[in-house]
């Protein structure tokens, strides 16, 4: 019985865990396709081009804002495929609707297509399907600097050096 009272109080002293930083959708099951919603309309494709609701939960203590980044790393490039680049994504938000744009204060970069903002999966004709990453990273700073028209790798080199944790969720899609 003086174990247990004696390993209860040393219990108390221990820190509590903190919650693990988690990101999901309603609209993307892990691992499971994409919709036609979410899928490019244009290179052949005919989604909807319509971005995904993301919610996400546990960042940790000192998170200075939220960065977003979309990622194909099957795409047939040599260096895969950058369809959504977004940072500076104020500390306080919890998540993002479907269709949503770069909230106030958050800046939508250049994805491999060439502009800003979301870019669906389009994957070529036969192709096994690939992996598409959307990678929710929670920095140390309020501002991550760069501008809209950086490139996805440079952000990525930028958020090297302030992410304090990430958390992913992977959807597929072929065609």
């Amino acid at each position: 019985m003086w174990k247990a009272a004696i390993g209860a109080a040393f219990a108390a002293f221990l820190p509590v865990a903190a919650a693990a930083f988690e990101l999901t959708s309603a609209d993307i099951a892990p691992g499971a396709k994409l919709s036609d919603e979410q899928v490019f309309s244009g290179f052949g494709c005919t989604g909807k081009n319509v971005s995904p609701a993301l919610k996400w939960s546990g960042a940790p203590e000192g998170t200075k804002s939220f960065a977003l980044m979309v990622y194909d790393p099957d795409a047939p490039t040599g260096s895969g495929f950058w369809h959504w680049v977004m940072f500076d994504i104020p500390p306080d938000a919890t998540g993002l609707a479907k269709g949503a744009k770069a909230p106030a204060g958050a800046t939508e970069s250049r994805t491999d297509f060439g502009v800003p903002g979301y870019g669906g999966p389009c994957p070529p004709q036969g192709d096994a399907p690939h992996h598409y990453k959307f990678t929710l990273f929670a920095t140390d700073v309020s501002k991550l600097g760069p501008e809209a028209q950086t490139s996805a790798a440079v952000v990525g080199f930028n958020l090297h050096f302030h992410t304090l944790a990430k958390a992913e969720l992977v959807g597929v899609y072929g065609r």
